[in-house]
Parts: structure tokens; sequence; C-alpha cells
């Protein structure tokens, strides 16, 4: 549960092959850049955005009401 894993490149894990398909960042890559890249998925399992890691919890609390 705790062991390192691969975000990018051709080992990343499927989780992350999957958060990052067709969800680039603000300049328009896919990778994962830095820790902390955090992403919104829904209740049906889609990705509903993607945040950079400078957004903190709680600016991602007060857009929540326009997910639900």
């Amino acid at each position: 549960m705790f062991s390192k894993i691969e975000v990018n490149g051709d080992g990343a894990s499927g989780l992350y092959q999957f958060l990052k398909a067709g969800n680039p960042d603000e300049d328009g890559k896919e990778d994962v850049a830095w820790n902390f890249t955090k992403f919104l998925v829904g209740r049906d399992g889609k990705v509903l955005k993607r945040y950079a890691p400078t957004v903190t919890p709680e600016q991602i609390a007060e857009e929540l009401d326009g997910f639900l």
C-alpha cells in the first residue's frame, strides 16, 4: 500500500494513466510534474477536474457545489 509507484512514462500506474488521460494541466501537459497534483473524481468514476499542486483542499471545497 505504501510502496513507490510511477506516475509518468511507460511504467505509470494504471490509476495515474486513467487520471491523466484527457486531463492536461494548465500548460496542456498530461504528465504529473510535481507531487500534490490533485484530481477530483465524480461518483461515476469520471475525472471532473485536475488541480495544480498549489491549489489547497479548501479552494477545491469552495468549488464542490458546482459539481454536485
